[in-house]
């Protein structure tokens, strides 16, 4: 079996790496980048220091930061008619998933024209983009090497997933210094979110040698520091172990492909705006619960590899550990289930429907080794309410 594997030309690794921002742009031949940040972010003052460090290379650079959680297409046609109207050639996205996610479909539509809507999937875009260099603040969504994104149709309501090698940025620079500010919640979020990038990059039906590779790594590393660096903020061993892994979970599911965990989340995040490493966390355990018959002994190298269970152990006494264990660290980390969030049950189960529409409209569950029917996936949010 042959495998494709695209991931950004440059990626840069380290403690201090945002302060090659400037030169890495230089080095692309970029003249007028455009930042794409969140408020939050702006707030603190960290875009306008990236792009005084930009001007101060001889670069042109502004900012915008009106993305939001959850990006909009409302978002992303005003990000285009600001890169368009402002003449510039590149993008710089920093932040969590959203910026990233938004700096992509920017660029998507900047040279693409049209709607997001026109390529979500399975429709696949193919003119190139603006050269992107994403920066991201979050040890979680792996974003900034992927060659996805996901934005929100104002009209319907549905979040809309976008692949193609066209969106994969063109260099990355992974700071984990950046992280060291990340409250407990965020931190657990997007910490279970790389987990689940991970172990669905495992179990997909298209994972290859490198996937499997960057994938057991991640969630070697991920299941030992994500508990320190939620209780120990400050922990820069535990944060630059995260962000790693983070990146590597990301470049294992861009070339593996997500499964049934994201496909489901994502109707659950767009209904009830839910963050989506949040989303994740409330699935997990009960999609790897329904999937592990279908994949035992992948699940089971999942279990060890994680520590979870002895080397020695079976595969089936691991999957059972496996399960068990996704549950409790739910539970360590404080994650809620949709009852717990505060979303209305009524509601909830009333638009069960539509979101295993929406699931199966992603195509991420064609990817699960289990593959479910609508019932199966309409039982699994029914059992993620508790």
């Amino acid at each position: 079996m042959s495998a494709e594997i695209r991931i950004p030309s440059i990626v840069k690794i380290g403690g201090g790496s945002l302060a090659e921002v400037a030169g890495l742009l230089l080095r692309l031949q970029c003249r007028r980048p455009l930042i794409v940040t969140d408020p939050f972010l702006m707030s603190s003052g960290l875009p306008e220091r990236l792009r005084t460090q930009i001007q101060d290379a001889g670069l042109s650079c502004e900012i915008f930061h009106q993305t939001q959680a959850d990006p909009t297409t409302a978002i992303v046609e005003e990000g285009v008619r600001v890169f368009v109207g402002g003449g510039h050639d590149s993008l710089v996205s920093l932040g969590g998933g959203s910026p990233i996610d938004t700096a992509k479909a920017i660029g998507l539509m900047a040279t693409n024209g049209g709607k997001v809507s026109d390529f979500k999937t399975p429709k696949t875009p193919y003119i190139a983009c603006p050269i992107h260099l994403a920066i991201p603040t979050t040890a979680g969504t792996g974003s900034e090497v992927t060659r996805f994104t996901v934005i929100t149709d104002v009209g319907t309501g549905e979040k809309m997933l976008v692949a193609g090698d066209v969106l994969l940025p063109t260099a990355a620079v992974v700071d984990y210094e950046l992280t060291l500010t990340m409250p407990p919640r965020l931190t657990a979020d997007t910490g279970i979110d790389s987990l689940t990038h991970a172990i669905e990059a495992y179990v997909s039906r298209k994972a290859s040698p490198f996937t499997d590779a960057l994938a057991l790594a991640a969630m070697r590393t991920i299941w030992r520091e994500l508990p320190i660096s939620f209780l120990e903020p400050g922990n820069r061993t535990a944060r630059a172990a995260m962000m790693l892994a983070a990146t590597q979970a990301g470049i294992a599911f861009s070339n593996a492909s997500v499964a049934l965990v994201h496909g489901m989340s994502r109707p659950l995040g767009a209904h009830f705006h839910v963050p989506h490493g949040l989303s994740n966390a409330m699935l997990l355990p009960a999609v790897t619960a329904f999937s592990v018959e279908a994949a035992v002994g992948r699940y089971a190298d999942c279990a060890r590899t994680m520590g979870v269970i002895s080397a020695d152990a079976t595969d089936e006494v691991a999957v059972h550990h496996l399960i068990r264990s996704l549950y409790q660290r739910n539970a360590d980390l404080q994650v809620p289930s949709p009852r717990q969030f505060g979303i209305d049950k009524v509601q909830y189960f009333d638009l069960i429907p539509s979101m295993t529409a929406q699931a199966f409209a992603s195509g991420s569950p064609q990817n699960n080794p289990r593959i479910p029917t609508a019932e199966d996936v309409e039982a699994i949010y029914r059992q993620a309410w508790q």
